[in-house]
């Protein structure tokens, strides 16, 4: 078994009608035997053709993968609480949460004005700290599109039993440090870990940038991985892997010496891996980057970009992991569960915020359900896409300048109020005079009248 990711092009085709079916029946035509698709992000669209990322499981056996595809429209929107999913796609580059848990003041601010917060990984860890809010919801990636696409469900819970899968590294101190994490977590928050498992051979992973400059990996002996993890399934109900991801050397130090600009290699080829665990084990899984060697673990970056500060004081970036799993939520796949009242489901989502241009499965999906969507403009990354080019509904997608203004947007979101109430100058009201013809044909006859003063456009489109 391996994973590894492939561009695909396929005709674009923007109309909301069939736009899942489309892209399936597209993929048809480029997967091979045993390639099952399990990650997907379109980088770039046109009116043409869309450019995508797909990330791909390679196997010599039938799996109980589910259908990445598979679409269950909503019937209903609760009305009874107001939640945010919070998405900040890993191996961009986003200038906001494109390294080391630096959208956590986002979350956080954006906790203060819904009842939960659905994020995943990527917003919050930050090698020895996540200070997810206390409000939130710790997803991974996948399950968080197969959530939006209605397929799945979260169930709150207390805690999880976090079984803890370690490379067996050459060098004892990597393992030791590892250990002495579990173990710290185990005794000041109290952490349930049934056992830590020494994986040989390990799982092989390799951070590689595509031809658009995205961050992707290719991943390998995963079927040792499976086979150990079956054998213990009953264990635990959260899984967290810690193994070395290969990349050249000079990365190490050229990332933090990038002021930002480099896109951090490790958060590609973690997503394709965490995705095809998810996806088969249908439990919470995260994943954290372990040294290489004590050259890598010494070597000297001087003080850098604050978003990039966690990673350079931590040893083994494992805690932000085990702190997101202790209680990240059941996965509930039944459809006769997920319509309980106390399972988190697609009709319990209020609005999704995601970085400018970004486009994957949830975002479709929020488009497909008639979930109200703002896009940060501020948070500029590697994608290339139009957003307004997708057939939303009228008001649902709304663009931020930055993420204090889409806090803003939300909070009358939440209030039911229109954003143009809170602006000046407000518009005359929009009159249409209706009346019927000689030969009894409906005619509508618009008569705008204008502000008298220019109106100054507000971010919603």
């Amino acid at each position: 078994m391996k994973l590894y990711e492939r561009k695909i092009s396929i005709p674009s085709h923007l109309s909301s009608e069939g736009i899942f079916e489309h892209i399936e029946a597209c993929l048809e035509f480029h997967l091979r035997d045993h390639e099952s698709p399990i990650r997907f992000a379109v980088v770039s669209s046109d009116e043409h053709k869309l450019d995508f990322e797909l990330g791909i499981l390679h196997h010599g056996q039938t799996l109980p993968l589910p259908n990445l595809f598979e679409f269950r429209k909503r019937s209903v929107a609760s009305g009874d609480h107001f939640n945010i999913a919070l998405i900040i796609p890993t191996g961009i580059g986003c200038e906001i949460g494109g390294h080391a848990g630096d959208a956590t003041p986002v979350a956080r601010m954006l906790a203060q004005i819904c009842d939960t917060l659905v994020l995943h990984p990527n917003v919050v860890n930050a090698s020895d700290i996540n200070e997810l809010p206390s409000n939130s919801l710790y997803v991974e990636g996948s399950v968080l599109s197969r959530l939006f696409m209605g397929a799945v469900g979260l169930q709150r819970v207390r805690s999880n039993g976090v079984a803890v899968f370690l490379d067996d590294h050459p060098d004892p101190h990597f393992i030791n440090s590892a250990i002495n994490t579990v173990s710290a977590a185990r005794a000041t928050y109290g952490l349930d870990c049934p056992q830590v498992t020494k994986l040989n051979p390990p799982i092989q992973m390799w951070a590689e940038y595509s031809d658009t400059g995205v961050a992707v990996g290719r991943v390998e002996g995963l079927k040792h991985f499976f086979d150990v993890a079956s054998e213990i399934k009953d264990d635990f109900s959260a899984i967290a892997v810690s193994s070395v991801i290969k990349v050249p050397h000079e990365y190490h130090l050229d990332y933090f010496m990038s002021e930002g600009s480099m896109v951090n290699p490790w958060g590609g080829v973690e997503a394709i891996l965490t995705h095809a665990i998810s996806s088969l084990l249908n439990v919470p899984t995260a994943h954290a980057p372990m040294f290489e060697s004590k050259d890598v673990e010494n070597l000297e970056p001087g003080i850098i970009d604050p978003r990039m500060s966690a990673e350079a004081v931590s040893v083994n970036f494992l805690q932000c992991v085990l702190k997101g799993l202790h209680k990240s939520p059941k996965i509930v796949t039944d459809k006769c569960a997920i319509a309980r009242s106390d399972v988190f489901s697609v009709e319990d989502i209020s609005c999704l915020v995601i970085p400018d241009g970004c486009v994957g499965l949830p975002t479709l999906a929020a488009m497909e359900q008639g979930i109200p969507t703002v896009a940060v403009r501020e948070n500029k990354n590697l994608m290339n896409n139009n957003l307004e080019r997708l057939p939303w509904s009228r008001g649902q997608l709304a663009y931020a300048e930055n993420y204090l203004e889409a806090a803003g947007m939300i909070a009358a979101m939440k209030a039911g109020i229109t954003s143009d109430s809170v602006r000046r100058p407000l518009a005359r009201t929009n009159v249409v005079d209706a009346r019927t013809d000689q030969n009894s044909t409906p005619v509508r006859t618009h008569a705008k009248l204008q502000a008298m003063t220019t109106h100054r456009t507000n971010s919603y489109k």
